[in-house]
């Protein structure tokens, strides 16, 4: 059994061979997709450096092996919607990249899979700042549906492009969990989120590609949301921030999970810590399929421990389980 057909039984409950890392992506980005600027460069800046990225979000880069932090906010003010110009997903600058990659795809054991980073929510904290937008979805209700709705069509235009460069998997990431509960109430999600999601998340069930959904911190509240829109895979559900048998009883049969594994154990080890994490999180997580076991964060770990991390993965991950 290959990679891909391995991957999609796991997806679907129905006997994989063995457990996975991952799926077996070949990744195409837009340009943009990794808080680059139209320069090209993003989240791969040096630590100090100070961009702007094709939104007009300022950030900077304080740690390195981890993502830079948006500091200025094109939509910060109400009023800087009526000027404000939105990146077009036709510009060749944004979309040309897609196809660039999509040309080097090299087949074999793996299908392309397209990223939407910051697909919704995200993204419009990045333009408005996190505590503006909180208050104005109560105060600004019109235009923060005004701003999540371009924000989709941004998104839905990117999308179509993936469509044709032949996706079989997409991205999706909304960080849509603290640590203990929601960011936001289940109101807000079903008001101003959710029809939004049901654009892209529809566009994409029409052409049968599959969504993986990343949201850090607890997940009990969107699961079900998910499920219903037709995500595939959830990820990372992050092992210090959710009940992982709660989740898994949730969606069992109905929706994989990829993560699981806790970062800390991985980054601090010992390496005997880390084949018995894994070990527990196979048993509990991966019994009928519908598990990809990988750590819950991407972190710089040490080589010594992502090597005890896969060898595990491959010792512990075969079926039938042990």
């Amino acid at each position: 059994m290959d990679a891909i057909e391995n991957a999609l039984r796991i997806i679907r409950f129905d006997h994989p061979e063995y457990v996975m890392i991952r799926p077996p992506d070949y990744l195409i980005t837009y340009r943009g997709c990794d808080h680059e600027g139209y320069s090209g460069i993003g989240d791969d800046h040096p630590v100090g450096s100070r961009w702007e990225d094709i939104w007009g979000t300022g950030w900077h880069k304080e740690l390195d092996g981890v993502m830079g932090l948006p500091e200025e906010y094109p939509l910060a003010k109400v009023e800087q919607l009526r000027t404000y110009r939105w990146p077009n997903s036709q510009d060749d600058h944004i979309c040309g990249q897609i196809y660039r990659l999509a040309e080097a795809f090299p087949g074999s054991d793996q299908w392309i899979t397209g990223s939407h980073r910051d697909t919704l929510w995200e993204k419009a904290y990045m333009l408005v700042g996190m505590e503006n937008l909180m208050v104005y979805f109560y105060t600004e209700p019109d235009f923060v549906r005004d701003v999540l709705h371009r924000i989709m069509d941004f998104q839905l235009g990117i999308a179509k492009h993936y469509l044709k460069a032949g996706v079989r998997m997409v991205k999706m990431s909304d960080d849509l969990g603290a640590q203990r509960g929601p960011l936001l109430g289940p109101k807000i999600v079903n008001r101003f989120l959710v029809p939004e999601y049901q654009r892209l998340f529809g566009l994409y069930k029409e052409h049968q590609v599959l969504i993986n959904f990343h949201s850090c911190g607890n997940v009990d509240s969107i699961v079900e949301m998910l499920i219903q829109l037709g995500a595939d895979v959830l990820n990372p559900v992050q092992a210090t921030a959710n009940d992982l048998s709660r989740v898994r009883t949730i969606t069992q049969g109905r929706l994989a999970l990829q993560g699981c594994v806790s970062s800390k154990t991985v980054m601090e080890g010992p390496i005997e810590a880390i084949e018995a994490e894994v070990k527990e999180r196979i048993g509990q997580l991966g019994r009928e399929g519908g598990y990809f076991c990988c750590q819950d964060q991407s972190l710089p770990y040490p080589p010594e421990h992502l090597q005890a991390f896969e060898k595990s993965v491959d010792k512990y991950g075969w079926y039938p389980l042990s």
